[in-house]
């Protein structure tokens, strides 16, 4: 396969000048991939495939720069035999493969070439805001909490990740500029071995993965890159708001970072995750953090060989060696002989060997937490910076004592979701009424255990999964596992349930439940603050909240919110109820951290999380932003270390500037300047959306035009793709609804009701206010550059195509018209005449990219209209369904992997 990369253009030299704007190096590899693939396709199914493969590729791009018709790119696709389909489907899903590996490795070279200590575009305001004395409260309370989900959004099977691994390390080695002929050689013979595994390895899982294969792939993330990158962030803002040439000493910024996970405890609408999976799940992250810790103390230990008479020990370090000898002597013996007079050294030595106890559960000399381990590395800190080694002292040991005080022994906190619908059937089979909030929470203070063996398996898994927290708790300390989400939250009784069931699991053994409510609809959101007003009197609220020093976690559902009522009116509604769950804090003392449930794609709240940050409602940051970051996204961002110290230092200097006064004023002024704007434009989209999904046979038309009923069959995650076994729209998760449209070039969640609401905005108040209100105000700059994005990887034409085969032209009318008004007022709004016309280095990737995708879209249209077709009359051989399912399938990983998101 040769090379390029895809998206509309005007003309073959447009696409040529798009090409040449991709940096050289760049080009090479993507060159480099594409020739080794062709040459991979070419040895596996001779030149005949390799010549398919390239005569759709020539079809597309000539459709797309009108040298030809889209029906000729389309009578390619449909020209090729179902075995020869499934091959040239699979080579263009490889090729998105190789590409976006190449643009991961450009990414990492442009992040690795930024000059200037440190980085003027991320860390500039911060010096600034230090020196004027504005910083230091903002970073004592500064908490960034990433949570890992398991939400089925990542296409990809992990054989597939691995095998470009190796790919990524061959072309290591073909890049290294000490590299010499010979090695450069066997560095490219391994390249096609690689990429040759990489064709002949099974794009489709064939099982779908346990909740445990999830935790896995997870931890994968931890080892490979977030462990290590963790001291490089701090290190960043404690250079960025230091004196350029001050001496070593002790950090400027706390560990302000948290990681958290919902794999293998979130388990709404997913049976398969139960109390013995989050046992398991807490143990397998505890036994990975616990060997980095000890790889990581045995590492820095080892380094620490500073005679006792140039670099004396401290008393208080001379006294823990005794106190060490006195309890293990041999162990002490041991390493006093291999470090004689190098005291540091032992006693680090001596803190790994503990912590290797801990994860092998030796009672004698494990380390009873994290906190015990901590004191031990400060105990030698303190000791190395009094004999003068303070460059030591806040070396690489600082580095390790970030990373235990940012993952403990228990790596993220274990997060338990229920739905709270789980909450009140429990209840009612144990005689209480579930919406008696006040009766609830008499049971919370004074109910007492019960025996459930006579209850139903869905009621003792309630308890039994709150049972587990207190094990959780018990085993590696309450931060490790006391956060339980409650979803489709909408009274005050839903959440005293939690503490109620867990009065009636445990009696009053102790355990602490951090209990969240997630308010989803638009709805429930602007119902949220009645809720808590009558949640915060309860006597177990206000034990919560006694036990987490007043904090408390309030999560909005960014996916639901969407879905419900369009991506426009859902974004005016979660930034309304942040101002107002902000104003409730202040009011009632509270200090609230907002915790945002968003997905990776743009109708899920995806897009770029600095600017979602800075766009957040004024006064419902104050330094603390928690987020959920699942699939695709949780391996785009963290799967680099490069990428992912970027996209953390991004964020977090996001945080520290909208929390600022300054910041927060103008904010706030926008929104009050434009509030009327954004009523108007809300109401009209939400409109426009609602009688779409609303009308007569939507959900069946949805289910024709899409791969949305085919997705389950991807066995990409473990939970079902609905709640409960309807086959509405309501009972459909935002996750396939996102990844269906997506797969037919729509992207109908990202956009679709801007039309109407900038329309009616327009109309209203005029031009000149609404492109006003996008340059003053962060949350409608926001909606907007995400609505261009996904108007950007939409293709009205190919959507055409998909939304015919519903046999409802009102609906898909109604679609593509409002697809027309949408980018009609959005480029009125932004003053260009082309989406991305702004961004010039964006636009240029989605342009050279959208071609390959087509191919791609144009082998599933043909694989659709089988699938969809009219059944074959009774006596007649049925199509080959299977093979047919497969290669649509390909199709969906391929388009995916195209456009780089999937839900």
């Amino acid at each position: 396969m040769t090379t390029g990369t895809g998206q509309p253009t005007d003309s073959a030299a447009e696409r040529t000048a798009a090409r040449q704007d991709v940096p050289e190096e760049l080009r090479a590899e993507v060159r480099l991939l594409g020739d080794a693939l062709g040459q991979v396709l070419t040895e596996a199914g001779g030149p005949e495939l390799l010549a398919d493969v390239e005569r759709l590729r020539h079809a597309v791009i000539a459709a797309r720069t009108g040298a030809a018709g889209a029906d000729d790119a389309a009578g390619v696709a449909d020209s090729l035999d179902l075995a020869r389909a499934e091959q040239v489907a699979r080579a263009f899903s490889v090729y998105f493969q190789l590409v976006n590996l190449a643009e991961e490795r450009g990414r990492v070279r442009v992040l690795r070439a930024e000059s200037g200590p440190p980085r003027r575009d991320t860390f500039g305001a911060l010096r600034a805001e230090a020196e004027a004395g504005r910083l230091a409260p903002l970073l004592a309370g500064l908490r960034v909490h990433p949570v890992i989900t398991a939400h089925p959004t990542e296409a990809r099977r992990r054989a597939v990740v691995t095998a470009i691994a190796r790919v990524d390390a061959q072309l290591n080695r073909i890049a290294d500029p000490g590299a010499g002929t010979a090695e450069r050689a066997e560095a490219a013979e391994r390249l096609l071995e690689h990429v040759s595994v990489l064709w002949r390895t099974a794009q489709l899982r064939r099982d779908r993965p346990g909740p445990l294969d999830e935790v896995r792939t997870a931890m994968a993330v931890f080892d490979e890159s977030l462990f290590a990158l963790v001291p490089t962030v701090y290190r960043s803002f404690d250079r960025a708001i230091g004196e350029p040439d001050a001496a070593p000493g002790p950090p400027r910024v706390p560990a302000f970072l948290r990681f958290g996970s919902w794999v293998g405890g979130d388990r709404d609408g997913n049976p398969n995750v139960t109390s013995a999976v989050t046992r398991a799940a807490l143990d397998v992250q505890a036994d990975h953090v616990l060997r980095a810790i000890a790889n990581a103390t045995t590492r820095v230990g080892r380094a620490l060989t500073l005679d006792a008479g140039l670099t004396p020990p401290s008393a208080p370090l001379r006294a823990a060696l005794r106190l060490a000898a006195d309890a293990h002597p041999a162990l002490l013996a041991g390493l006093t002989t291999t470090s004689p007079g190098e005291p540091h050294r032992v006693f680090l030595l001596y803190a790994a060997a503990r912590v290797t106890a801990t994860r092998a559960r030796d009672a004698d000399l494990r380390y009873p937490g994290a906190a015990e381990l901590l004191a031990d590395l400060r105990l030698t800190q303190d000791s190395l910076a009094a004999a003068g080694a303070a460059r030591v002292a806040y070396g690489a040991l600082q580095d390790l004592i970030w990373q235990v005080e940012t993952f403990g022994f228990h790596l993220a906190e274990l997060e338990v979701r229920q739905h709270s619908g789980a909450h009140a059937a429990a209840l009612r089979e144990l005689g209480f009424d579930p919406a008696d909030a006040a009766a609830l929470d008499r049971v919370a203070r004074d109910g007492a255990a019960i025996d459930d063996t006579s209850l139903s398996e869905a009621t003792r898994e309630v308890l039994a999964t709150l049972r587990t927290v207190a094990a959780l708790q018990a085993r590696w300390g309450t931060v490790a596992c006391r956060r339980y989400v409650v979803s489709f939250t909408s009274r005050a009784a839903d959440l005293v349930a939690v503490r109620a069931l867990a009065r009636l699991a445990l009696g009053d053994r102790p355990v602490e439940l951090d209990v969240v409510p997630l308010f989803e609809t638009q709805h429930d959101l602007q119902q949220a603050i009645g809720v808590l007003d009558a949640w915060l009197p309860l006597a177990s609220t206000q034990a919560q909240l006694t036990a987490a020093g007043a904090r408390l976690e309030v999560m909005l559902g960014y996916s639901d919110s969407a879905k419900d009522v369009g991506p426009v009116s859902a974004a005016f509604a979660l930034h309304a109820a942040q101002g107002d769950l902000g104003a409730w804090a202040r009011r009632t003392g509270v200090v609230l951290t907002l915790f945002h449930g968003r997905g990776g794609a743009l109708g899920r709240g995806g897009g770029p999380a600095a600017r979602a940050v800075l766009s957040s409602a004024a006064g419902s940051l104050a330094g603390r932003f928690k987020v959920t970051e699942q699939g695709e996204v949780v391996f785009a961002r963290y799967g680099t270390p490069a990428i992912g110290v970027r996209h953390l230092e991004q964020v977090t200097t996001s945080v520290l500037r909208a929390s600022a006064p300054e910041a927060e004023r103008r904010t706030a002024q926008a929104a009050d300047r434009h509030g009327e704007l954004a009523a108007c434009m809300g109401t009209a989209a939400k409109a426009a959306y609602r009688a779409l999904v609303g009308a007569e046979g939507f959900a069946e038309f949805v289910a024709r035009v899409s791969p949305l009923e085919e997705l389950a069959q991807l066995q990409i995650g473990s939970r079902p793709a609905r709640r409960g076994t309807g086959g509405d729209l309501a009972s459909l998760r935002a996750i396939p609804w996102v990844f269906a449209w997506a797969q037919t070039r729509c992207n109908l969640p990202g956009w679709y009701g801007l039309g109407a609401g900038l329309a009616a905005a327009t109309e209203r108040f005029g031009p000149p206010a609404v492109r006003q209100a996008y340059r003053e105000w962060p949350l409608l700059a926001s909606i907007l550059d995400n609505a261009e994005m996904s108007l950007a990887k939409a293709d009205r034409g190919i959507a055409a195509r998909y939304l015919a085969l519903g046999d409802r032209p009102d609906l898909s009318e109604r679609i593509l018209t409002e697809f027309d008004d949408s980018v009609r007022e959005l480029l009125a709004v932004l003053g260009t005449d082309r989406l991305l016309g702004g961004h010039r280095v964006l636009g240029r990737a989605v342009e050279l990219r959208n071609p390959y995708v087509d191919a791609l879209s144009y082998l599933q249209l043909r694989a659709l209209s089988v699938l969809r077709g009219t059944p074959p009359p009774p006596g007649e051989p049925a199509p080959e369904i299977a093979a047919w399912e497969r290669l649509l399938l390909l199709t969906v990983g391929g388009v995916a992997a195209g456009l780089q998101n999937t839900g």
